[in-house]
């Protein structure tokens, strides 16, 4: 069941009855278990429990805190990391027993939503977009290409379905049946923790059908009850807390990498690197980013 912190009758001051302090975390950026977004698209630093355990105990560390902010801008990705980061974080504010408010900037869509969902409560912008509850793979076939050029594919496996979807091949029916089948299962998780989350804060007779994919902007997703309220970061938390509560961020944005690295100066292979960057920029892109 879901552990509702009375956000409304904490102390404006804290426990030591100084001026509250809210630890503000900053989740930008593609969720993937990839070490950077890459030097094409400027898509920045991307989201994965690796990178942020660290900042996540330093934001539930310190005692007396009025809250912690999940300032979120990220288009989603992986599903392991969403849930990975959504679980690290419940499991601290649930230890501190710290209510988590998250705030959603230009974008909270599909693993972005996912981690807002983590939060007691939603704020958005009201022209955030919010949603997309659903799950997308993608990629590329290079067959017909191989075919103008003259090459031919070669692959030896141990093990029939070791060469699933493999680009340079012809697609299967019974690959694409497979991927299908495990987009079922992963959106079936996905919608579990949002109902788990969420419960009956959703406004409409048929929660689910809100988990199809689709993406609202904030005020739309306000009436759904897929938020709980509109407004910026700064406003809201003096509003709650006062107009003196200490708000600090506890990780600071990170520059994404420089040129010389598409050409393996970190020892990454350039074409991987190359097409984790267009796929990120791609993710920002189906939200017009």
């Amino acid at each position: 069941m879901l552990k509702r912190i009375p956000l409304l009758n904490r102390l404006v001051g804290g426990s030591s009855g100084g001026p509250g302090r809210v630890n503000v975390l900053r989740l930008h950026g593609v969720i993937s278990p990839a070490k950077s977004s890459g030097p094409l698209g400027g898509s920045g630093p991307v989201l994965s429990l690796e990178a942020l355990a660290g900042d996540i105990e330093k934001a539930f560390k310190p005692s007396g805190l009025s809250a912690v902010a999940l300032l979120i801008n990220s288009p989603g990705g992986s599903p392991v990391q969403s849930n990975l980061i959504a679980a690290r974080i419940r499991q601290l504010a649930d230890e501190k027993n710290v209510p988590v408010i998250a705030f959603t900037e230009d974008v909270a869509a599909s693993g972005g939503y996912w981690l807002a969902c983590a939060a007691d409560e939603i704020v958005a912008d009201p022209a955030s977009i919010v949603g997309s509850i659903g799950v997308i793979s993608g990629g590329f076939g290079f067959t017909g290409l191989m075919e103008k050029l003259g090459v031919d594919r070669r692959i030896y496996t141990a093990g029939e379905n070791k060469s699933r979807l493999d680009p340079f091949s012809a697609e299967k029916e019974s690959d694409v049946a497979w991927i299908k089948s495990l987009q079922l299962d992963l959106h079936e998780i996905f919608r579990r923790f949002v109902e788990q989350r969420r419960g009956d804060k959703f406004k409409v007779d048929e929660p689910r059908s809100l988990m199809n994919g689709d993406v609202f902007l904030g005020e739309k997703a306000l009436e759904l009850g897929m938020v709980d309220g509109l407004g910026d970061m700064r406003s809201t938390l003096r509003a709650r807390f006062g107009e003196k509560v200490q708000i600090k961020l506890v990780n600071k944005p990170k520059r994404g990498l420089s040129f010389l690295n598409l050409l393996g100066s970190r020892g990454d292979d350039p074409i991987n690197a190359a097409m984790t960057a267009l796929e990120q920029r791609a993710l920002w892109g189906q939200y017009g980013l």
